[in-house]
């Protein structure tokens, strides 16, 4: 997975499948200091992925400078983030892309769980499993 530096932020591309539709989020920002995996509400409709009000439970989410939006946290069954197929893997789906700029920002959850290295030298993440 290949790390571009946008105003200084790192930004990859992600595909996400879920109930065999498929979407590529090219504006995600690569986050180690945020907890949780968050995307946009809108662009995670497009896969089937919608807020479960009934489920799910409200958050808030709070950025640099301690503004906080609201997020609903829930979980997937079934979500596949590039080649990792995650099982009950849990979420945070908000307005992100108008305030943020962003389609997504994943967390350290995701990257604990998938084992990943990053090498800021070749700006690239390595996923030891898959080799």
């Amino acid at each position: 997975m290949k790390i571009e530096l946008q105003h200084g932020l790192p930004i990859i591309s992600l595909t996400l499948t879920h109930n065999n539709r498929t979407i590529i989020l090219r504006n995600v920002l690569f986050d180690t200091g945020c907890a949780a995996t968050v995307f946009d509400t809108d662009a995670l409709a497009e896969i089937g992925i919608f807020i479960d009000f009934v489920n799910g439970r409200a958050k808030r989410m709070y950025g640099v400078g301690g503004t906080s939006e609201i997020c609903y946290e829930q979980i997937i069954p079934e979500l596949q983030i590039e080649l990792f197929a995650l099982n009950d893997f849990p979420i945070q789906l908000g307005s992100i892309l108008e305030p943020y700029g962003f389609d997504g920002i994943l967390g350290i959850d995701f990257m604990i769980q998938t084992k990943c290295k990053v090498d800021f030298h070749t700006m690239q993440v390595h996923f030891p499993q898959l080799y």
